[in-house]
């Protein structure tokens, strides 16, 4: 598919076939996904992908799928896998406290910017945009306190990895848009600002 396609037809799905997408297609998804930017190279981005359809609906219902289903149906569970991005600080420390990337003083940087997060932002764009290149749809949830020391535990995640949601992917149904969408998009002359950024 071409990107701009790939990129235009991207959107979050709330709806999926149970199943149906080979695991090789998956696997292509979670390969394309390592492949993001990361700060100093520090890799601190993991995926975790649920295929197992049991451990699917228990990561629903820590996520709270029984208060959207009168609306979505049950879109985190049923589908064919949950890409779960996760992201450790420490590694970025790490990293930036190695020879090449110490300060003349022998400090780590001061991070003025967390760029884990970004970094794992670009993981999960990957993902996003993988699942609508195989011709299939991707969504986003995330839960709350309580629920992510679940998710923890329930997918064996290391305390220093921080899950930053759930993306069920599969092949889409239709559903139903987001109210929010109602609220189109800004137009590109307040979004991109050239050389300057102008009141």
């Amino acid at each position: 598919m071409d990107f701009v396609d790939v990129v235009m037809k991207r959107r979050a799905v709330r709806r999926f076939e149970e199943g149906g997408v080979a695991g090789t297609v998956i696997e292509r998804i979670a390969r394309l996904a390592q492949r993001t930017p990361s700060a100093g190279f520090s890799q601190g981005q993991r995926l975790v992908v649920v295929v197992d359809r049991e451990r699917r609906r228990e990561v629903a219902r820590i996520c709270g799928e029984a208060g959207y289903e009168p609306v979505f149906g049950p879109w985190i569970s049923e589908c064919a896998a949950q890409f779960v991005p996760c992201v450790s600080e420490a590694i970025y420390h790490r990293r930036y406290q190695e020879p090449d990337k110490i300060q003349d003083d022998g400090t780590e940087i001061a991070w003025p910017i967390p760029y884990w997060w970004v970094d794992v932002g670009a993981t999960m764009q990957n993902v996003m945009l993988a699942a609508v290149n195989e011709g299939l749809g991707c969504g986003f949830v995330g839960t709350d306190a309580d629920g992510w020391a679940r998710l923890r535990g329930l997918l064996g995640i290391p305390a220093e990895f921080a899950p930053i949601g759930v993306m069920p992917v599969g092949r889409p149904r239709p559903d139903v848009r987001s109210p929010s969408l109602r609220r189109g998009w800004v137009p590109f002359e307040t979004f991109a600002h050239w050389d300057a950024w102008e009141a």
